[in-house]
């Protein structure tokens, strides 16, 4: 085998968590590859990352039928926002379907798991949620794998109001290393506000008037700036360091595949782990009562505001999901961070008694690992539904139910 930096041809046979294909060389050795398709052979330099041999393209040998020129010129020179643009959007949601099949029959070690694909989502022109750093003056982008910058003036899934504003000369970073850039929408679409937070401050940060501009270290200090944003028939407050969905579309289609999956379940208090700004309690709780955990303050005293709506008994607690002080549920929705749920998010939920468990995963390898867990734990998976959610790059986003097997 050739030594790491060397160039080789493989052959890609499948999609790996991650957004990588899976590889081989001629004498069958492993090789992750970013930018092949499966099917294809392509020459490729490696490198050694955590122990694995990755490898970047550097010739496409046998194209797969799908494979696409870029439709973002910053590609070629570099940028990494977008890994999967080379694939036609058909392609891109088989493959995640690929990955996610793969997770759980690899990883959660299950046979023959359900996996379906929800409603469609437009890749371009949609993201409401856009972090630059900031290079000689200039906004821009990572590249793939890297800290080094690559300077952008437009941005093709980003909403055109704040594509806007990476154009040059129309939002100065001042003393700025990296900006939050943010847009609110309403029902139709249209934005209605945007926020910049400047990290570490914002000085000598110069914006179009419409523009809001708050510095981290103001954040810090107690300030308080939000957007206030539609989404599934409901007005969100976020605040400037709460998370949200990156795309209101995928908020929505989200939502509608979580309220789908807690139809039916069994009366009584819904519980909504890692539950931010009140998202799915917002749109999927109905006349239950409800108890939402998340360590975010600023995103609890968002939820406050945006579950005042309820009709049932509501409680927000600020406080990491691990430290919970566990009450019953009826059901429970989990919103983890990409590392999944883990043993002690896992035990919290079973602690719960529910009957019924929603888990949201953003992260294919913890989806095959929280999956296993549950299972062992006394629940079996019913299925699993894939949304993209960040259409042009091999991120997921999936929706599973869980049914307990003690009840």
């Amino acid at each position: 085998m050739q030594t790491p930096g060397g160039l080789q041809a493989v052959r890609a046979e499948r999609m790996v968590p991650g957004g990588l294909a899976l590889c081989r060389d001629d004498d069958g050795r492993i090789v992750l590859v970013a930018g092949a398709l499966p099917g294809e052979r392509v020459s490729v330099t490696t490198t050694v990352r955590r122990g694995a041999l990755h490898g970047d393209v550097v010739e496409v040998l046998e194209a797969a039928p799908d494979r696409v020129e870029p439709p973002c010129p910053f590609v070629a020179l570099g940028c990494g926002g977008c890994d999967w643009q080379h694939a036609t959007p058909e392609r891109q949601r088989a493959m995640r379907l690929e990955i996610v099949t793969d997770a759980l029959h690899r990883i959660g070690r299950f046979d023959d798991p359900v996996v379906r694909a929800g409603p469609p989502i437009a890749a371009e022109g949609s993201r409401t949620t856009l972090r630059v750093a900031v290079v000689g003056g200039r906004l821009g982008l990572r590249a793939e794998g890297s800290h080094e910058v690559v300077p952008v003036d437009d941005c093709l899934v980003a909403h055109p109001a704040l594509a806007e504003l990476l154009a040059p000369g129309l939002l100065q970073p001042g003393r700025a290393r990296e900006l939050i850039l943010r847009v609110a929408t309403d029902a139709a679409g249209t934005a209605t506000d945007r926020l910049v937070v400047a990290e570490p401050t914002a000085k000598g940060v110069h914006a179009p008037d419409d523009v809001t501009v708050i510095g981290g270290d103001e954040l810090d200090k107690g300030t308080r700036r939000w957007l206030t944003t539609w989404i599934a028939g409901h007005d969100f407050r976020v605040s400037a360091r709460s998370f949200l969905q990156v795309r209101p579309e995928g908020a929505e289609a989200l939502v509608a595949v979580v309220r789908e999956q807690v139809a039916g379940a069994p009366d009584g208090p819904f519980v909504d782990l890692y539950g931010g700004i009140g998202l799915f309690a917002a749109t999927c709780a109905g006349d239950r009562p409800v108890v939402l955990v998340e360590r975010s303050k600023s995103a609890t005293a968002d939820a406050r505001v945006n579950l005042a709506h309820l009709a049932g008994d509501v409680r927000v607690i600020s406080q990491p999901v691990e430290r919970w002080r566990v009450g019953p549920a009826a059901v429970v929705v989990a919103d983890p961070a990409r590392s999944g749920l883990g043993r002690q998010g896992v035990e919290k939920v079973v602690e719960t008694g529910a009957a019924r468990v929603v888990l949201v995963s953003c992260d294919a390898g913890s989806l095959g690992r929280d999956a296993a867990a549950l299972v062992r734990a006394g629940y079996a998976h019913v299925e699993s539904v894939v949304l993209d959610l960040f259409g042009h790059t091999g991120h997921v986003e999936v929706v599973s139910r869980f049914e307990s097997r003690l009840g």
